[in-house]
């Protein structure tokens, strides 16, 4: 049996992160295609994609930056054709900007950081990768932009204490939004908590309280796992081909 494909788009500095996650979705049975979206690199079209994953980015998805500006049209042909797609932090942003509006993203005026109990919606419950969530999760949050939770367009999922907004779907499609980070497992957190040290504590984190207060976050990470069996169990895309 063919395997389904998995458009991977690294968004950061380097294609090689702590967490790892392209080659999680290929443990979980995908076959992942990745480009290096932050150094514009993209594929010619996505014609047979059958999924697309978006990572996070030290960039805002409104910044006018060639590579942000390709993505959001990426963003708006794979909707057109129904592809599945799930992003974390940066890109649960550029997914809201490219779908509901750019001024659906915003500054906060302090970032919130911290492991955080995300509040489950009643939309959850019955929601093909939020379902195990319910009613609440564990998740490292992380961020200075917000997507607003006010459009008509989006069913919010799950919301913290300071962000009502932190998991959402696009209408009936299979698009969601992660703003925190359920990638990150607990072996890996205290490592990636040292190497941003100096720009997590600038935005107020405590580290020695982060890594002290870390989990393997297991629900959260259900909608990760989830999202893959979608993309496995969902009908193939047809062939077109429209160049991005």
């Amino acid at each position: 049996m063919q395997r389904k494909r998995l458009l991977y788009l690294h968004n950061g500095r380097s294609t090689t992160t702590v967490a790892r996650l392209d080659d999680r979705f290929e443990h979980w049975g995908l076959e992942v295609d990745r480009f290096w979206a932050f150094n514009n690199e993209f594929p010619e079209n996505l014609a047979g994609y059958d999924g697309i994953f978006l990572s996070g980015s030290p960039h805002g998805a409104y910044e006018d930056v060639p590579f942000i500006l390709q993505e959001h049209r990426l963003i708006q042909e794979a909707s057109r054709r129904r592809i599945p797609m799930l992003g974390v932090c940066f890109s649960s942003q550029i997914l809201a900007s490219a779908l509901c509006g750019h001024d659906q993203v915003f500054r906060r005026p302090y970032c919130e950081i911290g492991n955080k109990w995300l509040s489950a919606t009643p939309a959850a419950a019955s929601d093909p990768i939020a379902a195990g969530i319910v009613p609440r999760a564990y998740m490292f949050v992380w961020h200075n932009d917000e997507v607003r939770a006010d459009h008509p367009a989006m069913t919010v999922l799950a919301g913290s204490d300071q962000c009502p907004n932190q998991i959402w779907r696009y209408r009936d499609q299979p698009v969601w939004g992660i703003q925190g980070h359920p990638e990150i497992t607990l072996a890996q957190a205290s490592v990636w908590f040292e190497q941003n040290r100096q720009r997590m504590e600038l935005d107020g984190g405590n580290i020695d309280h982060l890594i002290a207060t870390a989990d393997e976050a297991l629900a959260a990470k259900t909608m990760l796992t989830r999202f893959a069996a979608l993309v496995q169990s969902s009908p193939s895309v047809p062939p077109e081909s429209v160049n991005l």
